[in-house]
Order: C-alpha cells, then sequence, then structure tokens
C-alpha cells in the first residue's frame, strides 16, 4: 500500500472523537496532521481520551481552518451542521478531498453550491451516511429485487445532544437515504406529519414517500422514546427482509416455488393457491461479521481520495437525502399548529 494520505479533522465532540479513534485505527490509510475545534470542552475530553488508551501524543491543534487545510491532503468535518458548508467550501476550494458528516448543510442552498464547486474543482466529495456501511445492511442489500414497500422505525432516548437540527435530519435523514438508494424512480409524493413533545422543534416525525415506480417509504423517526430501535423492512415480489442496524442482524425471508413432484417437508410452510405452483417459504439468516461502520467509511473515503474507488454516498446523494428531508420538513410545518 502507498503512504498514508495526510488528513485533517474538524470537530471533536462526542461524533468527532469517534472518527478520531477510527482514523487511528486506519493509520495504514490515514495520517492524522491535527485536528481544529474551538471548544475548551471538546480539546480537554480529547486530552482525557488519549491519556485512557496510552496514545503516543496529543493531537496537534490547529487554530486556523485554513492552516489546517493547507496542510492536509483530505479533511473530515464532524461539526454541527452549521459549519459544514463554510468548512467544505474552504476544503473544495483548495482541491482537497472533503468527507462531511450528515446531514450535508443546514440548507438546500448551501448544497446546491457545494455541489457547483465540486464541478468546479473535481475535488472528491462524501457525504456520512453511515448506514450505507453498516453490515447488517450491507448483508441484506445483496437480496435486494426491486423491493416495492419499506417500513422503517429509527426511535431513541431524549439526549440533548443534536438538538441543533430537527428529528428529521438528525435522525430519519439516515432512512431517507436508505430509501432513495433501495427503491426505483424518483420521489413524486411527500406527506408527513410531527410532533414537538419536549421543547419547540419536531421531536417525532412519520413520512410517507411515494416514488414514480409506485414504490413507497413510511418511515418513522423519534428522539423522545423509551427505548432504542433502528428497523427497516423491506417487501418485494416474493421476498421480505428485516434488517435490525442496531442490532446488526437480517433476515431474509423467500418464498421459492416447489419443483414438480417435490417432498415436502413436514415442519416446512407451503402456500397453495389455486390455479397457481406450490410455493415454500425459506427463512435465511444472512452471516453478519464483525465490522466497523464508520471506520469501513473512512477507508472508502480513502480510497476516492487515492483515486481507486469512487465515494459510495456521493455528494450528489447527500443532496438528494437533505432535498426530501426538507420535502418532509415542509409538509410538518403545515400541519403543525
Amino acid at each position: 500500500m502507498s503512504a498514508p494520505l495526510r488528513i485533517g479533522l474538524f470537530g471533536t465532540g462526542h461524533l468527532g472523537r469517534i472518527h478520531l479513534r477510527c482514523l487511528r485505527l486506519l493509520q495504514d490509510r490515514w495520517e492524522l496532521v491535527g485536528c481544529c475545534d474551538p471548544s475548551p470542552a471538546s480539546q480537554e475530553a480529547v486530552a482525557t481520551l488519549a491519556e485512557s488508551e496510552g496514545w503516543e501524543a496529543v493531537p496537534t491543534w490547529f487554530d486556523s481552518p485554513e492552516a489546517l487545510i493547507d496542510a492536509v491532503d483530505a479533511i473530515a468535518i464532524v461539526t454541527p451542521t452549521s459549519e459544514h458548508a463554510r468548512l467544505a467550501k474552504l476544503a473544495i476550494e483548495a482541491g482537497k478531498g472533503c468527507f462531511i458528516e450528515k446531514p450535508i448543510t443546514t440548507t438546500l442552498k448551501e448544497a446546491e453550491d457545494l455541489l457547483d464547486l465540486q464541478n468546479r474543482y473535481g475535488s472528491v466529495v462524501q457525504i456520512g451516511h453511515v448506514e450505507r456501511f453498516n453490515p447488517a445492511f450491507q448483508a441484506a442489500r445483496h437480496h435486494l429485487d426491486r423491493p416495492r414497500f419499506i417500513e422503517a422505525h429509527r426511535l431513541a432516548p431524549f439526549n440533548p445532544r443534536g438538538l441543533d437540527v430537527p428529528v428529521v435530519l438528525d435522525l430519519m435523514i439516515h432512512d431517507i437515504d436508505l430509501a432513495l438508494h433501495a427503491l426505483e424512480g424518483d420521489v413524486v409524493r411527500v406527506a408527513a406529519n410531527g410532533v414537538a413533545v419536549v421543547g419547540s422543534s419536531v421531536d417525532i416525525a412519520n413520512a410517507r414517500i411515494e416514488f414514480s415506480s409506485g414504490a413507497v417509504a413510511n418511515l418513522t423517526a423519534s428522539r423522545v422514546s423509551l427505548s432504542p430501535m433502528r428497523k427497516v423492512r423491506l417487501f418485494q415480489p416474493d421476498a421480505y427482509l428485516s434488517v435490525d442496524l442496531l442490532n446488526r442482524s437480517a433476515q431474509v425471508v423467500r418464498l421459492e416455488t416447489l419443483e414438480g413432484d417435490a417432498e415436502r417437508d413436514p415442519y416446512g410452510l407451503y402456500f397453495d393457491v389455486p390455479g397457481q405452483a406450490s410455493r415454500q417459504l425459506h427463512i435465511d439468516t444472512p452471516d453478519i461479521g464483525e465490522a466497523n461502520a464508520i471506520a469501513d467509511e473512512l477507508s472508502n473515503f480513502h480510497a476516492a481520495c487515492s483515486g481507486t474507488a469512487s465515494p459510495q454516498v456521493p455528494l450528489q446523494d447527500g443532496l438528494a437525502a437533505l432535498r426530501v428531508a426538507q420535502q418532509v420538513m415542509d409538509c410538518i410545518a403545515l400541519t403543525t399548529p
């Protein structure tokens, strides 16, 4: 493997420190040049993390975003969403690779401007829709065959962290991205409603998204639930896929036509419909190995910056997910008192 690429990390809060640890796992790919975060509390948390895990040294701190960008080949932006557009613009204009945590930006205009910049400067940009790299989804996606209906539940207990963005941008956008990735056709209709339970912004939301192919996604996201859940169910002709993204498991239920006078399993489940061939229900549980989804997406980002692969979640996908999320929020605004 060639020499590691140099990377700078913007944002060392809770999620930023997870990225920091993953970058240390990928030292054969990434050389961490330094971090940029104006928060003394975040810097202190990094120092504590470094001491507790026995790191040789605390990462170098940069006060100037421009100075860190000048010193690296690529950056990872794991800051509050309001900072994404400004930092990404600096990196793209400098010709540096740019990893942006989801959501891509706060507004559609900001995301569209970044796409224009990328087209002008040719920088690699990848968006952090990490569920694409979830090993349970990776195992299930090989069984996808034109799904017609998706139902997703993404529930989380209340946590003040992440309240800088609405629940649609904080949680539901994960499943919006998965639906756009798995279903055929363009979005033609969105209906949604939501409720503000704790504060002034919506804490629980439901959306029905219809596609030109006739496929439908029904998505629910909540950050005021008692127990966490991240489940996606996909229905397609002759098959049903259930994916537990939280516990990293998957189940594939298929209907298979029986051949002629094939012997029947006395414990099997069969469907005998008049005028149709008999079918048997098969339940498969794909093997799901150990995986670190964030490390995997950072590995894909490295391959993209090295020119050996394309980003699995390019800027256009982040923009598409944000566009649908905005439609969902607009619908909720119309139905919220």
